[in-house]
């Protein structure tokens, strides 16, 4: 197969070339190939498949039926590889639980599907890190743990494997009595706000945990520009922590629940105006890793009840590559090099695969997109129902199987 005239960018250069495909491996990048199935990809872009890594199931049920669901929308956004995070029902702490994403990790027509394995098992002990390290989980993950007994022995763990912690910081006292971002949209619809301090504590805490045993932690879906503040600086000293930030925080703010829109209760809470623009320059400065669609579908039920008792969540991931073109690429905040880089190499990196460059020898997971075109959001329950996008994704190569769209 070779894909003819397309503009190949990756997370180091772009160029206009074509590319020879065999049995799932890049074998050629040249000038005039030909082959017997040739591909024109004239006025698109080849990009890697991006990269996902804080994606969970719809109402978090660990099912058959929701992971084959969560494949192929992932893969028609223009995302090649997913990673569930743990905090699934059933949580992935066991083998078994395991065992089953494992079965559908590689889905027809679909993402690759990784999973994460929890710190803490549903009793709140240890769960068995090393054994399910060892038998394909990606990651570390957990959200904020008080017993710094157990925070030890988890770095310890992921000392030993060389692996990423994923952290979530939050307060769960804070979090578990409010509903979204503290601050004057939440006083004017009367709703319990959520203190930055939630996150912002517990980032500075565990970037001394991350110095004291030379650990990788990855701090999840973060949202307070003091936040990213204080990772930056704590890598200056050349302690190994890194700033994931959803894309709802960088394009849209908190006045997005007014009208009590519970497509926009999410979780961490959507931040006021001045500091989204605060992490829209942040990831202009490099400030910002990784990104992720924080992916979190819900059932109608869960979300048409009051803005109190909805649960948080959103579906993104069925049109994250056109979302990132339309408010990142077409807006000029970033250019498509540094759009694959935080969106396909880092978070690739981050579960320790080589994803997001196009070169000989790599394999062949690559998404065709062509940016004259438009993706409507149609579903009920997304942040962004009813926009208009700028691009689609036509083609997506995945384990050498092409998947048209």
């Amino acid at each position: 197969m070779v894909i003819t005239n397309a503009l190949i960018c990756d997370a180091h250069s772009e160029i206009k070339s074509d590319v020879r495909i065999e049995n799932g491996v890049i074998v050629e990048i040249g000038q005039s190939l030909h082959d017997d199935v040739m591909i024109d990809g004239s006025g698109c872009y080849l990009l890697p498949g991006l990269v996902d890594t804080d994606v969970r199931l719809k109402d978090s049920q660990l099912s058959r039926t929701n992971l084959e669901k969560l494949s192929r929308r992932a893969l028609s956004g223009g995302v090649s590889t997913v990673v569930l995070a743990s905090d699934t029902t059933p949580r992935i702490d066991n083998v078994i639980t395991l065992e089953f994403v494992q079965q559908h990790r590689n889905l027809k027509n679909g993402a690759l599907i990784e999973s994460t394995v929890s710190a803490l098992n549903e009793s709140g002990t240890l769960s068995n890190i090393a054994i399910m390290l060892t038998k394909g989980c990606v990651a570390v993950h957990t959200s904020t743990i008080a017993d710094y007994n157990l925070i030890t022995r988890i770095a310890q763990y992921v000392k030993m494997a060389n692996k990423s912690l994923f952290y979530k910081a939050e307060e769960k006292s804070f979090v578990e009595s409010g509903v979204m971002a503290d601050g004057s949209v939440a006083t004017k619809l009367g709703l319990p706000g959520i203190s930055p301090l939630s996150e912002i504590v517990h980032v500075a805490s565990m970037i001394e945990i991350a110095r004291h045993f030379g650990i990788k932690i990855v701090f999840k879906s973060i949202t307070e520009p003091r936040s990213v503040e204080l990772i930056s600086e704590a890598r200056k000293f050349g302690i190994d922590v890194m700033c994931e930030v959803s894309i709802h925080h960088l394009f849209k703010n908190d006045t997005a629940c007014i009208g009590f829109d519970t497509d926009a209760k999410i979780n961490p809470p959507l931040v006021n105006e001045a500091k989204r623009l605060e992490l829209v320059d942040a990831l202009r400065r490099g400030d910002i890793h990784s990104l992720t669609s924080l992916h979190q579908p819900n059932s109608d039920i869960y979300k048409d009840i009051t803005f109190y008792d909805a649960h948080v969540g959103t579906t993104s991931i069925a049109e994250y590559l056109p979302l990132l073109y339309t408010y990142l690429i077409e807006t000029d905040i970033i250019n498509m090099s540094k759009l694959v880089e935080v969106a396909s190499r880092t978070p690739s990196e981050q579960i320790g695969a080589d994803k997001g460059i196009i070169a000989v020898g790599n394999s062949a997971d690559l998404i065709l997109f062509d940016p004259r075109n438009t993706t409507r959001v149609e579903h009920h329950h997304s942040l962004y129902k009813n926009e208009t996008l700028k691009g689609k994704v036509v083609m997506a190569i995945c384990r050498g199987e092409v998947t048209k769209f």
